[in-house]
């Protein structure tokens, strides 16, 4: 009858070796800790071996993070562990940051509408937060390890990329505010011109009420000889005559707003 806990050591050592290849030849404190997943990205270091334990590139409502492993010898040589992509050096690693925040950059200069800057926002704030851990993985390399030369390369290159999505963040956030502002303008506007509209309206509601409202009263049938004349291209003069005054009027309305504009 098999131990419990001892198939449960089994299941997560071979976990682990799936993160750390059997074929290397690490210190043993590295396997030890290391779980069944990859974790934060950040850097181990005993007896002048280097582990890198880093995140490959975010995709979009991505929450799992896919490790990848780049172990450094004494010697200075590099073994890379990428289960998810073919990257097969620190070097391409990176690269693969860099050309994924151009992408977005190139999405951020194409925007136009909130949506589309929101969009650009949401899908780069995972990729700066990597990018961010990434350099401060490396740069814990970098102090460990002295005088390696190779490293403070990655480490400037990784900074480099932490910056640019940082930059590029900031940007994708004030051409978003910036919209937003714009939009709140044209509204304040749309919504001053309603106002002025609203008052003439009423000024003239006001100028006419009176009469309207005697003529209500009294009534204003008053007898002028053209009742039957011409029944109806009187009336329909009438008619159009009245609309014809009431098209000027709206054109001399919205032309103030226009000018006011």
């Amino acid at each position: 009858m098999s131990d419990p806990k001892l198939a449960g050591r089994t299941s997560s050592d071979a976990a682990v070796r799936v993160l750390i290849p059997a074929s290397w030849e690490v210190p043993a404190v590295f396997r030890d800790r290391l779980g069944s997943q990859a974790g934060r990205q950040r850097a181990m270091i005993s007896d002048g071996h280097l582990l890198l334990i880093l995140h490959s590139p975010p995709e979009p409502d991505e929450h799992d993070r896919q490790g990848r492993l780049f172990w450094r010898l004494p010697d200075g040589t590099w073994k890379v562990s990428c289960p998810d992509s073919p990257i097969k050096s620190l070097h391409g690693h990176l690269k693969d940051y860099r050309q994924r925040i151009e992408k977005i950059e190139d999405r951020e200069a194409a925007a136009k509408s909130s949506d589309e800057y929101f969009n650009v926002i949401s899908d780069l704030l995972p990729l700066h937060r990597a990018a961010r851990n990434m350099h401060a993985a490396i740069q814990t390399a970098r102090q460990e390890i002295k005088d390696a030369k190779d490293i403070i390369n990655f480490r400037d290159e990784a900074y480099e990329i932490e910056r640019m999505s940082e930059l590029l963040n900031a940007d994708a956030k004030n051409e978003l505010d910036f919209l937003i502002v714009c939009r709140a303008e044209e509204q304040a506007q749309v919504s001053y011109n309603m106002g002025v509209s609203s008052h003439r309206l009423n000024v003239l509601v006001a100028f006419f009420f009176p009469i309207a409202t005697l003529s209500s009263i009294f009534g204003t049938n008053l007898i002028h000889g053209f009742e039957n004349e011409n029944s109806p291209w009187l009336f329909l003069l009438m008619l159009l005559t009245g609309l014809l005054f009431g098209l000027v009027l709206t054109i001399a309305i919205t032309r103030k707003d226009r000018q006011r504009k």
